[in-house]
């Protein structure tokens, strides 16, 4: 059997394919859309899913099919949001979107 290694990953893991479908969520992404359904949003379009102010920048980002970066705070928690596109056969397939808890304070480090 496969390691789930992603189920119990200590971050929101949400995948969708080109169209905005989402096809895959882990048990923190679960959790952190409970209240928009949580799994159940699996087999819905991100662009249903998002609030008017946020659907033209959604819609631009899977347009461009570019890495998006940011940070936000939630529930008193800062985090960082990747959105980086995935590829099939060097074709755009959609993209995967992780968020990640971070401290207020976070080292940072040139190598």
């Amino acid at each position: 059997m496969e390691p789930n290694w992603a189920e119990e990953l200590p971050v929101a893991v949400t995948v969708t394919r080109a169209d905005g479908t989402i096809v895959a969520m882990n048990e923190r992404s679960r959790q952190a859309y409970a209240a928009d359904g949580g799994g159940a949003l699996v087999g819905r379009r991100v662009f249903d899913c998002h609030p008017e102010r946020a659907i033209d920048k959604t819609r631009a980002l899977f347009a461009a099919q570019q890495p998006n970066h940011y940070t936000i705070r939630k529930n008193g928690q800062r985090k960082i949001i990747h959105q980086l596109p995935w590829f099939e056969g060097g074709e755009f397939a959609g993209f995967v979107e992780i968020s990640i808890p971070v401290p207020d304070e976070l080292p940072h480090f040139e190598r």
